[in-house]
């Protein structure tokens, strides 16, 4: 998701005393016979696995031994993302109950670590990085940059400031991530900076293309007609969200079954949904149970979604948050569509 201006939890972008608490964190992992764990968030995207994997490869060239990454739930990864690194990947099951350092990646809130969350209370040392806008402040040392488009963005520099060299394997982790969460270089915050790190992650040598093709234009067929057919049972409201408009999808379980897909090709739907022209909102509700779903909000700039998710126990930005409501779907449109209102 994207940053655009600090809220819950952020003052602004990381101070020079900010960065230099994050750098001695690191060093705590850097002691002889230290232990490392590595978390990202529930469901990890592209910004998230990349953002872990990639700073994972960093610690291990400093010298790092004792080192795990992992995330909340099931271990397993669309195949899409995979990338570099991947055999560093444990279930959370088998991880550090009392880590001498705990870094976590990307995740805008303690509850976006699941079962993993009482780490943060037994790590001797938690350093928390993040570039969410409603980020809540969580963790010993916290390095949130909500202006950055990517939390790899404050990865890689963190690795710079630790004078980590990067190679090609990191570089792949880096740029995955990187192109995931800036919507391959166009959205808001893709900055000068961010086209910076681009190029020096591009100098190792990685197959810019083969990564494109794969993330973004490259699924099952099975993928392309369900997502014609829950394009079909868009609904558009010119009306909503103080007469700049709302557009809205759901998918279902039943959908993934006729179609035989897994959850994570829903993923990519959202992009269908926010380019409707007569809507600066769009919302994209994607069942995970009977009463469960993940929601996706978007918003061209007359709204900020980020304050909606928060409301309803989420997180994100101003042009890109989400939650997970419960409920039936109507129940959930209504309330979104209440405090679109409420913003005028």
């Amino acid at each position: 998701m994207k940053a655009t201006t600090p809220a819950a939890g952020t003052t602004g972008r990381p101070t020079e005393q900010d960065w230099a608490a994050a750098v001695d964190a690191v060093r705590t992992g850097l002691r002889p016979g230290a232990r490392v764990l590595l978390v990202c968030h529930v469901n990890p995207d592209g910004d998230a696995l990349g953002s872990m994997l990639g700073f994972a490869q960093g610690l291990r060239r400093l010298g790092v031994t004792s080192l795990q990454c992992t995330f909340p739930g099931p271990l397993t990864v669309p195949e899409p993302l995979h990338m570099p690194a991947m055999d560093l990947l444990i279930p959370e099951a088998e991880a550090d109950p009392a880590p001498d350092l705990l870094v976590t990646f990307d995740a805008a809130s303690e509850s976006r670590l699941g079962a993993l969350v009482d780490r943060l209370e037994t790590a001797t040392v938690s350093l928390v990085l993040d570039h969410h806008a409603s980020n809540t402040g969580f963790g010993k040392v916290s390095l949130v940059d909500p202006c950055a488009a990517a939390t790899s963005v404050v990865a890689a520099e963190l690795l710079r400031r630790l004078d980590v060299p990067l190679d090609r394997d990191m570089a792949e982790c880096l740029y995955i991530a990187l192109v995931t969460d800036t919507g391959s270089f166009k959205f808001d915050l893709t900055t000068p900076e961010v086209h910076e790190l681009a190029a020096r992650l591009v100098a190792t040598g990685i197959d810019v293309g083969a990564i494109s093709r794969r993330i973004f234009d490259s699924r099952p067929f099975g993928a392309v007609r369900l997502f014609g057919e829950v394009m079909g049972r868009a609904q558009l409201e010119p009306a909503s969200a103080g007469g700049r408009g709302l557009v809205y999808a759901v998918a279902t379980l039943d959908d993934l079954r006729k179609h035989d897909q897994p959850p994570y090709v829903l993923e990519a739907l959202i992009d269908s949904v926010r380019c409707v022209a007569e809507a600066d909102v769009a919302l994209l509700l994607k069942q995970v149970a009977p009463t469960e779903w993940a929601v996706s909000m978007r918003s061209k700039g007359g709204a900020d979604v980020s304050r909606i998710a928060v409301a309803m126990g989420g997180g994100g930005h101003r042009l890109a948050a989400g939650f997970t409501g419960h409920g039936t779907a109507e129940e959930i449109i209504d309330a979104v569509r209440e405090r679109l209102a409420a913003q005028g």
